[in-house]
């Protein structure tokens, strides 16, 4: 499971002792910082808001 705040991560923990199962928490080993830098180039990406390159100029041709 993936909760999206501390508050859920509560709950979850409260119902898996609830029904006496095992629970594991684990941190992200990325940095919080990268991980919203790649959610703002996805949300990008959604919007339209990219460049697309044509392999057959080159790369300063690409951005005039």
């Amino acid at each position: 499971m993936h909760p999206k705040n501390s508050e859920q991560l509560t709950a979850l923990k409260a119902f898996a002792k609830a029904l006496k199962v095992d629970f594991e928490t684990s941190k992200s080993p990325y940095n919080p910082d990268f991980i919203a830098k790649i959610e703002a180039s996805k949300k990008q990406v959604e919007e339209g808001q990219f460049t697309t390159l044509d392999p057959d100029k080159s790369l300063w041709e690409n951005l005039k």
